[in-house]
């Protein structure tokens, strides 16, 4: 970590609120996922392929020099692996970032394991919270999660709500500040954070070129919620570095990704790559980078949003931190990419 007065001349740039949580936080977070290395999830591959965990707290600990103070990780990611690098790189600076993750799976660390829960969209999930926040808090090294998610997108109303009353309980004794669903329904969202001052946040996929949901931003500006967007840059078609030829390894989660709108087969679909190319120039305006306006986008669809970008490396954390500095699209050329994206 560099100093306090170095920390604090580079710490600019766009600030947010966790919606009813009144947490603040930096405009983009990072998303841990892909530092949690190589895991098994429903017999295939659940993370991004090998990682180096020294060059993972590396980046983290830059990503916090650059003024990135909102870190998003999971029970889930490398079983538990993400959670103990995550508290690694943070150890003494605790109080000077916020954690968020998340729950509601079978984790076993040893073997590498992630499992649903028996049942479905009805598992009992709520019986299970108070032992997986503490194995969190375990590999977080700390005495508290600063916004604690339910992971599992599809679980019956009926189940989600059950899983609700632990987390009250949890926010009374102090074990977490704040919660939220990691969901794309937005009906469930909406009843899941009704009459519930302690849900904070909604995290659901957003990206210039897929999971734009409009009713779900709605609900998040109408509620009050922190919206917290999964998937900002395409699994990585955003950053502009791949094609249609690339090829991911077996042990990365995108050669089998054939649920994302952005995948096809292994491989980034043509059609993203061509929408992608139509919009390079406005995204790339006053000096950013693609994968830059492609999170100056999602901040300039509204002042709920905040980007978890992935990451493994240094260069990818400078270059995502980088976003802070210049701020959302204007609104001319939030419109122009309007334009060209309803033309294709």
């Amino acid at each position: 970590m560099t100093t306090e007065q170095e920390v604090s001349t580079e710490r600019t740039g766009v600030r947010r609120v966790l919606g009813r949580s009144g947490i603040e936080v930096s405009g983009i977070g990072l998303g841990c996922w892909a530092i949690g290395g190589e895991w098994t999830f429903l017999d295939g591959p659940g993370g991004w392929g090998a990682i180096d965990d020294d060059e993972s707290i590396r980046a983290l600990r830059r990503a916090f020099e650059l003024g990135v103070t909102f870190f998003d990780t999971a029970a889930n990611y490398g079983a538990g692996h993400s959670e103990i690098v995550l508290g690694r790189a943070f150890a003494g600076h605790r109080d000077e970032v916020v954690l968020a993750t998340k729950f509601g799976y079978r984790v076993d660390e040893q073997r590498k394991l992630v499992q649903p829960h028996p049942g479905g969209p009805d598992a009992d999930v709520a019986s299970h919270v108070r032992d997986d926040l503490t194995q969190s808090l375990r590999r977080l090294g700390t005495d508290h999660v600063d916004v604690y998610q339910l992971h599992v997108g599809d679980l019956s109303m009926e189940r989600a709500l059950e899983v609700r009353e632990v987390l009250d309980q949890l926010v009374t004794e102090g074990l977490i500040r704040s919660y939220g669903w990691s969901t794309d329904d937005v009906p469930a969202a909406r009843a899941f954070a009704a009459g519930a001052p302690n849900c904070g946040v909604i995290q659901h996929g957003l990206s210039l070129l897929g999971y734009e949901d409009p009713a779900m931003i709605e609900l998040c500006e109408t509620e009050n919620l922190g919206s917290i967007n999964r998937g900002p840059l395409g699994m990585g078609v955003l950053t502009g570095k791949f094609g249609p030829d690339t090829r991911f390894g077996s042990n990365d989660h995108r050669s089998r990704a054939t649920w994302h709108p952005g995948f096809a087969d292994g491989r980034p679909t043509r059609e993203w790559l061509d929408r992608l190319a139509a919009v390079r120039d406005v995204l790339t305006g006053n000096g950013r980078t693609l994968a830059q306006g492609a999170l100056a986008w999602i901040w300039a669809r509204s002042p709920q949003t905040v980007p978890i970008p992935g990451f493994r490396t240094v260069a990818q954390v400078e270059e995502n931190a980088g976003t802070l500095r210049h701020g959302p699209l204007t609104p001319a050329e939030l419109a122009e990419i309007d334009r060209i994206l309803a033309e294709r």
